[in-house]
């Protein structure tokens, strides 16, 4: 395993973080982890190297804390740095952080949460942050003093202004971005990676795969540009080391479901380091990102953050059977599991425009009409 620098912090993580987000789980029940399956796949992660789990509050309904708390058993809590997150959203009263963190703290059975992000920042949260009638860089600060935080942070998804105002407002220790290939000029992007850098942050990335797409056989015609290089790899590889490959990047967090997935990160991981691409294969990275922009209808990243739907619609299976037609020129396929397999209240012309799902979605989608879109796509 590699290990990099993490701002001013003189601990040094391993590249490749755990995002406990995208656990296995049981059936369609996003919130019933396979505990077993998943621990096994945390605990040999920090076997081989990996010292870093991301969960957060609400990842798998509230359950993801609950399990790495489990993993974390055994001796194992002292082999890796824990991050959690206050839910942003939920805040509104000046005694709401404090019922949180106790909260997290006892759902991950520990003492102390080494680093504690206020979670997905945009200007509205942070907004409203500003007009508690706490500060609450001072309360983490005062936690901090307390025991029960090491590191300040927050995770990001808006505007690259809003950034840099959130990053230069306070001394924060680090903070966490959603940066892949795909994303270089998209909410914070290279410049607020390098911005954060810079003023001396440790730089968490998130979405390194853009929800597992970067990650899927690629059509033919992405195929073609990965075949200029010289050295095969798998689609997987070349976006995480494209990452790696930055000195800014700190660490990049994969929520990865299965064991294998998490073996094979690991041995990607270890291989990794910066300048490990040469010139000319960054410009096919970007080549093949141009390729994908101009094929995929929907930029959803599958967080689920929209869901459930008041309205029962599947809004992130809408959209990615939506891309997957159009990317894989596959109508046909996907018109049929459209008509045949899926429940008519799951199907987007089941959307009523209620609006809830707007304020939900990190990637500030225009989620209303974008199901119109795949309803008329699909000939309803």
């Amino acid at each position: 395993m590699q290990y990099r620098k993490f701002g001013e912090i003189s601990w040094k993580p391993s590249a490749l973080g755990f995002g406990a987000m995208r656990l296995p789980y049981e059936d369609d029940d996003r919130g019933k982890i396979k505990e077993d399956e998943s621990i096994e796949m945390i605990r040999w992660a920090i076997d081989n190297g990996l010292n870093y789990i991301d969960t957060a509050w609400p990842y798998h309904d509230g359950n993801s804390e609950e399990l790495v708390g489990k993993a974390l058993k055994d001796g194992y809590r002292k082999k890796v740095k824990v991050a959690t997150k206050l839910p942003s959203w939920e805040v509104e009263d000046p005694e709401d952080p404090d019922e949180y963190l106790e909260k997290q703290l006892e759902r991950l059975d520990v003492d102390k949460i080494d680093f504690y992000l206020i979670h997905s920042l945009n200007r509205d949260r942070w907004e409203d942050l500003q007009s508690l009638d706490i500060d609450i860089f001072d309360w983490m600060k005062e936690k901090r003093e307390e025991g029960k935080i090491d590191h300040l942070g927050f995770s990001f998804h808006d505007d690259l202004d809003t950034f840099k105002e959130i990053v230069d407002t306070y001394e924060w220790d680090f903070c966490q971005i959603q940066y892949n290939y795909l994303d270089q000029e998209f909410q914070a992007g290279k410049e607020g990676l390098k911005y954060a850098a810079d003023k001396g942050l440790g730089v968490v990335i998130m979405e390194p795969l853009r929800g597992g797409k970067l990650a899927k056989e690629p059509p033919e015609s992405i195929k073609k540009i990965w075949n200029k290089a010289e050295e095969e790899r798998e689609p997987v590889e070349w976006a995480l080391k494209w990452l790696w490959n930055q000195p800014e990047v700190s660490l990049v967090l994969s929520g990865m479901s299965e064991l294998e997935q998490v073996k094979e990160n690991v041995k990607y991981a270890s291989e990794s380091g910066v300048g490990a691409l040469s010139d000319k294969e960054l410009k096919i990275v970007n080549e093949v990102a141009e390729k994908y922009r101009d094929i995929s209808p929907v930029e959803c990243t599958g967080c689920n953050y929209c869901v459930p739907c008041p309205n029962d619609v599947a809004i992130p299976r809408n959209f990615r059977m939506y891309n997957q037609a159009e990317i894989y020129d596959e109508y046909d396929k996907y018109k049929e599991i459209w008509d045949e397999n899926m429940k008519d209240e799951s199907k987007a012309t089941n959307c009523v425009r209620c609006g809830e799902c707007i304020e939900k979605c990190p990637q500030n989608l225009e989620i209303m009409d974008l199901l119109e879109e795949v309803s008329e796509y699909f000939g309803e």
